[in-house]
């Protein structure tokens, strides 16, 4: 974060539990550098949920649950980047 981070980017966080320390961390580091921060959570959301800007927590005790509703919300966002950077809208 503190190598290539910036004010206004995205730092982008994911915590099963909600409470990974690390990750806790470099979202500290990321906010107070002005980067947005986003978090994707898990169970009750952790102590990470009450400290990130945005935050998408999913409300299960499986860890398997929460990690495939991460991996598929991931791919749905690096999709709308890849369509907003790269392509033209469809016209048809």
């Amino acid at each position: 974060i503190r190598a290539l981070g910036q004010a206004g980017d995205i730092a982008w966080g994911i915590s099963t539990s909600g409470n990974s320390p690390n990750v806790q961390k470099a979202l500290d580091v990321a906010k107070k550098m002005g980067l947005v921060t986003l978090a994707f959570t898990g169970k009750d959301g952790g102590t990470i949920a009450t400290t990130v800007d945005y935050v998408l927590n999913v409300s299960s005790s499986s860890t398997a649950r929460i990690q495939e509703a991460h991996i598929t919300a991931g791919h749905a966002i690096c999709e709308l980047v890849d369509i907003k950077l790269f392509q033209k809208p469809d016209t048809k």
